[in-house]
């Protein structure tokens, strides 16, 4: 694998490179393996002027998680544009082929935390244009300055056969407009006081790789009988200053990103507006800490995505020690969905251990990115103070939560002690280990159902099936010493044999004792 040298310029201003991992690169310390290739070159033109080069290289099998290829930026530039092509050889089955992700970081660098990070396209797109007044979504407007700027590529899978890649970047030389100063949502929404409020935290457009509009989701989501919604694309956080006049008093928009690592991805939900989280380490690289800190900073929740999700670079690696909540249940319910709900069980059984400190909510999101999807399908169901950013955190960080299929269905889950005790969901019935508890939970939008209480000894009843209305209530008594804690299943009818059927809803739990 080798670089050739540079070729003579054309007379139309195009020019051509070939770049490879050879004998210019330069690898880069620090987390997540890189290399930087040779650096591309551009002369001074006149206002107006375009300047075009082309570099193409080829990625063997086994490269670093990311590669960079400088580009050096002339003064008097008003807009870089990018188009990349690579190979998609046949490859054999059960083999990975090609797909290559791509991003761009200007002059400040590609240090570790972002600080030069313009924006990131992933797969999703062939091209895109930076200028100071507009980018191409996925990417953040503000001033072409002169320096060393770098495209960012991350061959996330490599055939056997190697990446042959092909990158165009042009410069259109002038003065620049003025930036735009972003306006961001409001972090308060009319409310209707202490109340159920319901939201989807994780979902896409196409300032990542979704196909809906801003416009489109934001409708979509009042459709499903949403509350809240929280931005969440892809390694960028591009959207956030879009979002602005799509809230309203109906609809609070929190704004994040979906921190997508090669080893898991965690939704930073509701950060500060501007907020980028930067996602180019493994958890072999020991950095997460460092990112999960820069969250809470910034005022957001740290919430591990479908943790045994199957697509590659999915599966959450991390650990939980940093999660303030866990993506339980991811779109429509899967076998995975099931794993990450026993997986969470079984957190809950390590925390009882401990009286029940320090244990980690459930969620669920649609993780939609484009049509069937539907945003709201599940949906988390929290106990807020009121209809605002930190209200809502603080309900979701305090678990008083439960996630539903959809807007239709409405669960109550209560346990009472013999001498008045009483506690909901993601709080404390504090009674002797002896007393005797009555869980009650109410049910509706849940035809034909079953409900299945779940303690840290496993389930230990099951009621139903729920009427066709799919409203209901059920009763199960217990004691603190029999169950340590609590929560409520409700469940479709099984398909086959003895497995349960697809969650229609479930809820984080009501721990007993004292």
């Amino acid at each position: 694998m080798c670089e050739d040298d540079h070729e003579d310029d054309h007379e139309d201003g195009h020019e051509q490179d070939h770049a490879g991992i050879g004998r210019r690169a330069v690898f880069v310390t620090g987390a997540a393996a890189a290399l930087t290739l040779g650096s591309v070159s551009f002369a001074a033109a006149a206002p107006r002027e375009q300047r075009t080069r082309t570099v193409r290289g080829t990625l063997p099998p086994g490269s670093p998680d990311f590669v960079y290829v400088p580009v050096e930026v002339p003064r008097g530039v008003r807009e870089i544009h990018v188009a990349y092509t690579y190979d998609r050889p046949a490859v054999p089955a059960g083999t990975q082929g090609n797909a290559l992700d791509i991003g761009l970081f200007d002059e400040r660098g590609t240090e570790l935390g972002g600080r030069g990070f313009r924006g990131w396209s992933g797969g999703a797109r062939t091209e895109f244009s930076v200028r100071a007044d507009a980018a191409t979504p996925g990417y953040v407007p503000g001033p072409v300055r002169a320096g060393t700027w770098h495209i960012a590529l991350g061959p996330y899978t490599v055939a056997p056969q190697g990446l042959s890649y092909e990158i165009t970047v042009t410069l259109t030389y002038g003065e620049e407009d003025r930036a735009p100063r972003p306006v961001y949502p409001p972090e308060r929404a009319k409310g209707r006081g202490r109340a159920w409020y319901r939201g989807d935290c994780h979902l896409h457009s196409e300032y990542s790789d979704g196909r809906y509009t801003l416009a489109e989701t934001a409708e979509l989501a009042r459709a499903a009988g949403l509350d809240f919604i929280n931005s969440s694309e892809h390694n960028t956080h591009s959207a956030h200053a879009h979002w602005a006049d799509l809230a309203g008093d109906d609809l609070l928009i929190l704004l994040g990103e979906e921190v997508t690592t090669r080893n898991g991805h965690v939704v930073a939900l509701g950060t500060d507006p501007g907020t980028f989280v930067d996602w180019r380490y493994r958890a072999r690289d020991n950095r997460f800490g460092r990112f999960a800190r820069q969250i809470r900073r910034a005022g957001g929740l740290v919430v591990p995505a479908h943790p045994h999700a199957t697509c590659i670079g999915c599966n959450w690696k991390f650990g939980f020690g940093e999660a303030d909540a866990v993506e339980v249940w991811n779109g429509a319910y899967t076998p995975d969905d099931e794993v990450a709900l026993a997986d969470w069980d079984g957190m809950l059984v390590a925390a009882a251990r401990d009286g029940g400190r320090g244990w980690i909510p459930a969620m669920g999101s649609n993780d939609s990115h484009r049509s069937p999807d539907v945003i709201g399908r599940p949906q988390t169901v929290v106990l807020a103070d009121d209809l605002t950013r930190e209200a809502v955190q603080e309900g979701i960080r305090a678990g008083r939560s439960y996630v539903a299929e959809s807007s239709k269905v409405s669960l109550s889950l209560t346990a009472s002690g013999g001498r008045g005790e009483h506690a909901g969901i993601g709080e404390r019935l504090r009674v002797d280990r002896d007393s005797p508890v009555t869980v009650r939970l109410e049910v509706t939008g849940a035809p034909r159902c079953t409900v299945r209480f779940v303690t840290d000894q496993g389930v230990l009843f099951t009621g139903g099936p729920l009427p066709v209305s799919g409203a209901g209530t059920v009763e199960w008594r217990t004691t603190a010493s029999y169950a340590a804690y609590v929560r409520a299943e409700v469940r479709h009818e099984a398909a086959a044999g003895p497995l349960p059927g697809a969650l229609a809803a479930f809820t984080n739990p009501v721990f007993l004792g004292r």
